[in-house]
């Protein structure tokens, strides 16, 4: 009788909790971007065998290399005014902040022109590339790359969830679609790279519907003037923001061009492989939560309540639910690697066993990496960032120099679970710190709200 008791008064308790989750604006909004992600994903996966098999590590090895040149000025295209588009409360300075991101991906684009007519060979060896016209192709991709930061960052500020979702769709059918085509007629990694400029354009112009119909209507309120004030408001976000995206970019590019020159283009092919492998499925949650909550929780903060509660139960949860893929991982992924993608990915599989573990944690401080610039403690976060790019530095020169290319990579990816783990406490002690009490009780408390 007891436990009979017991069922039903779960079951009493549990309703409530499924009502509200129905009819919540948050939880509608994360399954709206991860069906286009879903979807967009389904995509990708269903033609990575195919791909794996039309591509060698060493195409895959100067994609990586383009990829992470192209990243580093694409992270700072925007000089991070993307990032405060959704802060103001009048939508027409929303829009200004728009402009001045567009403004700013034109200067960042012209600075990549000025380094490749000085440097180019410096940037082809960088990329293992023969051909000039790669660097045509990085200014094209730091160009639109930076415009569909930008065109992302106003869906989100006006809440057009669907328009995001459905661009996910087109980006992920283009360029996985262009990729089978290219691989097809033999071009190599250049066919890999304008797959994604291609991808990312289509992607952009989707976006740009939601754009155009909110600057008719706003238009006439466009002035240099408030460019210039709004500039100069919000210069913590190119001083702080734009600067942590550019060192993360170079903490994320750096192992593809060191293990490059430590090891071989092969080598690097295979762990950009093995992390694009692992990222996909991330991005199916991530990529919808990203969006979502750092709408949601500017929202909280504009109302006055409390933020503790959402950063600490959308990390808690994103906890839960990496713990099984990453065992999974752990244990059969280079089985896994050779049976789908070919005998020539094994070692790829062999390094994501361990970039699993980086991985997880990387999944996990999503809340972090948006509840930092929320509550404007972008300073702090900067020098972690400059931290962690030290480490990491340290640990593949270390590693190219006395160790073998998966133990690099294992200890790469120890230290980068180490350092999420601190960025995701640390983030959270400031959290609590604004809200102005920091205790065991306080932050249980917020569990249970």
């Amino acid at each position: 009788m007891q436990s009979k008791k017991t069922i039903q008064a779960s079951k009493f308790k549990l309703k409530p909790i499924l009502a509200r989750l129905r009819k919540s604006s948050f939880v509608k909004n994360v399954l709206i971007v991860m069906s286009g992600t879903a979807l967009a994903q389904v995509i990708g996966f269903a033609l990575l065998p195919v791909i794996s098999r039309l591509f060698t590590p060493a195409d895959f090895g100067i994609f990586g290399s383009f990829n992470a040149i192209a990243h580093i000025f694409t992270a700072g295209a925007t000089l991070g005014y993307s990032q405060a588009m959704i802060l103001p409360n009048e939508k027409y300075d929303a829009l200004h902040l728009f402009f001045i991101s567009c403004i700013a991906t034109v200067m960042i684009a012209f600075i990549c022109v000025i380094v490749s007519l000085i440097a180019p060979t410096y940037l082809m060896g960088l990329m293992k590339a023969s051909s000039a016209w790669i660097l045509a192709l990085l200014v094209i991709t730091i160009l639109t790359g930076g415009f569909n930061v930008a065109l992302q960052a106003w869906c989100v500020r006006v809440k057009a969830f669907k328009h995001t979702s459905a661009s996910q769709v087109i980006r992920s059918f283009s360029s996985n679609g262009m990729q089978v085509g290219f691989g097809f007629l033999k071009v190599g990694a250049i066919g890999l790279i304008i797959s994604r400029f291609i991808a990312n354009l289509f992607a952009s112009i989707n976006l740009l519907h939601v754009f155009i119909g909110d600057l008719k209507t706003s238009s006439h309120k466009i002035s240099w003037q408030r460019i210039h004030q709004l500039a100069k408001e919000y210069h913590d976000f190119p001083l702080y923001s734009a600067s942590q995206n550019v060192i993360n970019a170079l903490s994320s590019g750096i192992p593809v061009l060191l293990l490059t020159h430590f090891f071989s283009i092969a080598v690097a092919g295979s762990y950009a492989f093995g992390v694009r492998l692992l990222t996909k499925p991330m991005g199916l949650l991530t990529g919808a939560l990203r969006q979502v909550l750092f709408q949601k929780a500017s929202e909280t903060q504009y109302q006055g309540k409390s933020v503790l509660s959402l950063y600490v139960k959308t990390t808690a949860g994103l906890f839960a639910v990496c713990i099984f893929p990453t065992l999974l991982i752990m244990i059969w992924a280079p089985q896994i690697f050779a049976l789908i993608f070919g005998v020539q990915w094994h070692t790829a599989g062999e390094f994501a066993r361990w970039l699993i573990l980086w991985m997880a944690f990387v999944f996990c401080n999503v809340p972090a990496v948006l509840f930092a610039r929320i509550i404007r403690i972008q300073r702090t976060v900067l020098f972690y960032d400059l931290v962690l790019l030290a480490a990491r530095v340290s640990v593949l020169v270390i590693g190219g120099l006395y160790l073998t290319a998966l133990q690099s990579i294992t200890l790469f990816s120890i230290l980068g679970a180490v350092m999420n783990l601190i960025l995701i406490l640390l983030v959270g002690y400031n959290v609590m710190k604004k809200e102005g009490e920091i205790s065991w009780n306080h932050l249980r408390s917020s569990l249970m709200q």
